[in-house]
C-alpha cells in the first residue's frame, strides 16, 4: 500500500493515474479527501495533527509526502516543520518508507546546473524553510531511523498544472487572448519539469520493489529536459501550439514589487526572482542514467499543455 499525503494537487492527480496503470494499491490522504474509483482507500486527515497523520499512514509500506501549502513564507515556517515531523513519526510507527517531493528553493543562487550534490545555500525565507525540512529528513536516514528519499523537480508545467508558472503566465493568458508574461528576462534559459514525467518517476521510485535498496536514502532529481529553453523560446512554442501570438510582457523586478504591494501572492514571488535573473538549470542525469529514462521534449510537453487549454 502506498499512502499519498496531500492528494488533490496537479502532481498527485497525475501520480494516481500512473499508480493505477501499474496496478498499485494506494490510499489518498488530505483534509478534504474525495472518493476516487481507483483508490483502495480515501482518508481525511490534518497533517498538522500527529495522531491523525499516524493513523492515515498505518498499514502503508511507502508514504509519499506531496502536500502543498499556501504560498506564504510565514505559513511555510510555521507549518512545514510540523508536517515533516508528523510524517516522519507516522512512518516510524508504521515501519514505512518516506518519499518527499521537493523543490530546489534551498539551493539559492547557483552558478551552473543544479545537481543532487548542490549545497544548500538559501537566499530566501521560503528557501530557508525548505533547507530545514530537507536536512531533517536527511538526518533521519543518516542516523538509520528511517528509510527515505527526496525527489526534486524544477519549476513545473503541464496539463492540469494550474499553479505552474508557465501555466499561469503563458498558457492561461494565451487561452484568454491576452499577452503572455515572463519574469525578469525572456533571454535566459530556465528549466521546467513536465508534470507527467515527474509523476512517472515518483511512481517508479516509490513502487519498484526490486530497486528499493538502490534508490532509498538519497536525493533524486526528476527527469527534466535539457537543454533548457529561454523564456522567449518557450513562449514562441506555446504560441505556435495554441495558434495565437501576442507581444510578451516582461515583468521587471520593480513591476513585481509594485504589484506585490497590492497582491500578497505576487509579494511572495518577489523574493524568488533570483531564479529568473540568471540561468536556472536543473540536471537530472543521475535519474535518467539509473532508470534509462528520458524527459519529454519541450515541444511535445508544450503541445499537450496547450491542448488542455483548447489550443
Amino acid at each position: 500500500m502506498i499512502a499519498i499525503l496531500g492528494a488533490g494537487g496537479s502532481v498527485a492527480n497525475e501520480l494516481v493515474r500512473k499508480l493505477a496503470a501499474r496496478g498499485e494499491r494506494y490510499r489518498l490522504v488530505s483534509r478534504s479527501a474525495k472518493a476516487d474509483p481507483g483508490a483502495a482507500e480515501v482518508v481525511k486527515a490534518d497533517l498538522l495533527d500527529r495522531d491523525q497523520t499516524a493513523a492515515a499512514v498505518a498499514g502503508a509500506q511507502t508514504v509519499i509526502l506531496l502536500a502543498g501549502l499556501r504560498y506564504d513564507h510565514t505559513v511555510w515556517a510555521e507549518q512545514w516543520p510540523r508536517i515533516m515531523e508528523n510524517a516522519i513519526e507516522g512512518c516510524k510507527r508504521a515501519g514505512a518508507r518516506l518519499l518527499f517531493f521537493d523543490n530546489v528553493y534551498m539551493c539559492g543562487r547557483v552558478h551552473g546546473a543544479m545537481t543532487e550534490e548542490t549545497p544548500y545555500r538559501p537566499v530566501s525565507r521560503k528557501g530557508e524553510v525548505r533547507a530545514r525540512i530537507a536536512r531533517r529528513i536527511e538526518d533521519e536516514w543518516k542516523a538509520g531511523g528511517l528509510k527515505a528519499l527526496i525527489a526534486r523537480a524544477a519549476d513545473f508545467y503541464g496539463p492540469g498544472a494550474k499553479t505552474g508558472i508557465p501555466n499561469v503566465m503563458v498558457f492561461e493568458p494565451l487561452s484568454q487572448g491576452k499577452r503572455p508574461m515572463c519574469l525578469v528576462s525572456e533571454v535566459l534559459p530556465h528549466s521546467y519539469t513536465y508534470v507527467p514525467d515527474a509523476a512517472e518517476a515518483v511512481a517508479r521510485l516509490a513502487a519498484s520493489d526490486a530497486a528499493q535498496d538502490a534508490v532509498w536514502n538519497q536525493t533524486w532529481h526528476l527527469p527534466t529536459r535539457a537543454p533548457a529553453l529561454t523564456g522567449r523560446e518557450f513562449i514562441e512554442r506555446a504560441e505556435e501550439a495554441m495558434g495565437r501570438k501576442a507581444k510578451t510582457q516582461v515583468l521587471s523586478r520593480p513591476m513585481v514589487r509594485v504589484v506585490g504591494w497590492f497582491n500578497p501572492l505576487v509579494r511572495e514571488v518577489y523574493e524568488m526572482l533570483y531564479q529568473n535573473d540568471a540561468p536556472y538549470l536543473f540536471d537530472s542525469t543521475k535519474y535518467e542514467r539509473a532508470f534509462g529514462a528520458e524527459a519529454t521534449p519541450y515541444a511535445e510537453g508544450i503541445r499537450a499543455t496547450a491542448a488542455s487549454y483548447g489550443g
